[in-house]
């Protein structure tokens, strides 16, 4: 059994001994890897979440309404801004 053990270490040391190592990132490959700090969001007056659900609401009925809440939020925040009329 010893033997098995060292012949199992021998060539596990080989294979990670054996071949190139791979190089470091360069430092702009490591930049991108970097998640950004900062999130950059902005104000629009067309939500595309708002108009494909009720796109889709005029073809057919959803089975468990889930976009109900999220679209008359949605839809009191443009009543308040006057930026769009409600549908």
């Amino acid at each position: 059994m010893e033997d098995r053990e060292k012949k199992l270490e021998e060539e596990m040391s080989e294979a990670l001994t054996e071949g190139e190592m791979e190089a470091e990132p360069s430092k702009k490959a490591a930049a991108r890897l970097i998640s950004p700090k900062y999130e950059i969001r902005q104000t629009v007056q067309w939500d595309p979440i708002i108009e494909e659900t009720l796109q889709f609401r005029s073809m057919a009925r959803e089975v468990d309404d889930r976009y109900d809440r999220y679209l008359s939020r949605a839809k009191r925040r443009l009543s308040k801004s006057g930026t769009k009329d409600e549908k």
